[in-house]
């Protein structure tokens, strides 16, 4: 009685193993896409960012040139009046519509004294940004504008400060 319990559980199992190995495969389908955005750009559409002319008073200081073009001074730095530009870098960005981009700025830009011989190094420091770390493209376009403050030391020497080369603003999609 035993062997004829064992036999039919075992052909059974052998049965129900059977029938699922015989069953046919499922299937599905799936298309594949891609969108391409217009790739991100970034051109300088007028002049360089320019502190403009400012008096050293013997005390260190500061003049903090905002995106807007505006300025403030901070500890022994004052403003001159007279000739002399003032004001933010500005830049457009171009891309797709609608997308977002981060803004990467530099740390710090020396820039050196060209009417003594550029032996006295002043440092652009502190870059700020409008739109500020991220932009959106309406309409796939975006003014953007820069702004710094330039560190003045004590014994700054009277000259004409510039960077040897330009500085870099970065941006990238999100």
């Amino acid at each position: 009685m035993k062997k004829k319990v064992l036999s039919v559980t075992m052909l059974a199992m052998v049965s129900w193993m059977g029938k699922t190995a015989a069953q046919s495969p499922a299937t599905a389908t799936a298309n594949v896409s891609a969108t391409v955005a217009a790739p991100v750009s970034l051109l300088r559409i007028t002049g360089s960012l320019s502190f403009g002319p400012i008096a050293p008073s013997g005390t260190a200081g500061a003049v903090m040139l905002a995106p807007n073009g505006t300025r403030s001074f901070a500890g022994g730095v004052s403003a001159l009046p007279g000739p002399g530009t003032v004001n933010a870098a500005v830049f457009q960005v171009t891309g797709e519509s609608g997308y977002s981009y981060a803004i990467t700025l530099p740390v710090s830009v020396p820039m050196i004294n060209t009417t003594s011989g550029g032996h006295e190094v002043l440092l652009a420091t502190n870059f700020v940004s409008n739109p500020s770390g991220t932009g959106v493209l309406t309409g796939g376009v975006q003014t953007l504008l820069v702004g710094a403050t330039l560190q003045l030391t004590a014994q700054a020497v009277p000259g004409v400060y510039s960077t040897a080369t330009p500085f870099t603003v970065t941006v990238n999609y999100n």
